[in-house]
């Protein structure tokens, strides 16, 4: 690991669990184990480091999203491999996802931080949502529904799933699988075969599947 990817995997811990504001670039750098100076002459200010350290969370779980839906036989099967892998995603990064909590569109913004920047980020994961729904519409494997509304309830779902996961104190024993069949109850065309796919299962069926991996991961 390079110390750039070191300062980075820092800033993720400590803006996720503390916050933009009880954050210091001083605090990522003693996690990083680095000197002040190098945490800036990488990212500049905290403002940019913190949308630095979000946007590499954002990309890499991009990046496994668009392997989930591309492997989809329908549309359905597409927002189900979506789902299953957001949600696994945030379960194998527990620690450190929270930064994509913090820097979102969808959570209290500081004013120093540009908002702009952060919603034209997070519009990827709703297009391609929107993409899954339309495909499954002209499919046939998802009733007819305004894409866009649709697609935006999906990540809506999605989010308030992780937030209590990870954020709250509620039990929330086998609630990302049951998000996963709501959200497909309310999709699935008549008729329509269940969206069981090449992702096998739902997220806690995954999440079993590897008990012990690592927490810091």
């Amino acid at each position: 690991m390079t110390k750039k990817e070191a300062i980075l995997r820092a800033a993720q811990e400590a803006f996720g669990q503390q916050g933009f504001s009880a954050t210091t670039v001083k605090d990522v750098a003693e996690r990083a184990q680095v000197s002040f100076g190098l945490v800036s002459h990488y990212f500049g200010n905290k403002q940019s480091l913190f949308l630095a350290a979000g946007f590499d969370m954002a990309d890499r779980l991009y990046v496994r999203l668009e392997e989930a839906v591309g492997g989809g036989r329908s549309g359905l099967a597409c927002v189900e491999n979506y789902m299953t892998t957001y949600l696994d995603f945030t379960q194998r990064h527990r620690n450190r996802f929270p930064i994509l909590l913090r820097c979102s569109p969808f959570s209290h913004m500081e004013p120093s931080v540009d908002v702009t920047k952060v919603a034209a980020k997070f519009r990827h994961f709703i297009d391609v949502l929107a993409r899954c729904v339309s495909r499954g519409m002209a499919d046939g494997s998802i009733r007819p529904l305004p894409v866009e509304d649709t697609a935006l309830i999906i990540y809506g779902n999605i989010i308030g799933s992780v937030r209590t996961s990870l954020l709250t104190p509620f039990g929330s024993e086998g609630l990302c699988e049951e998000t996963i069949r709501h959200v497909i109850r309310s999709l699935q065309a008549e008729n329509a075969e269940t969206a069981d796919d090449t992702m096998p299962g739902t997220a806690r069926v995954l999440m079993d599947s590897h008990p012990n991996t690592p927490q810091h991961a």
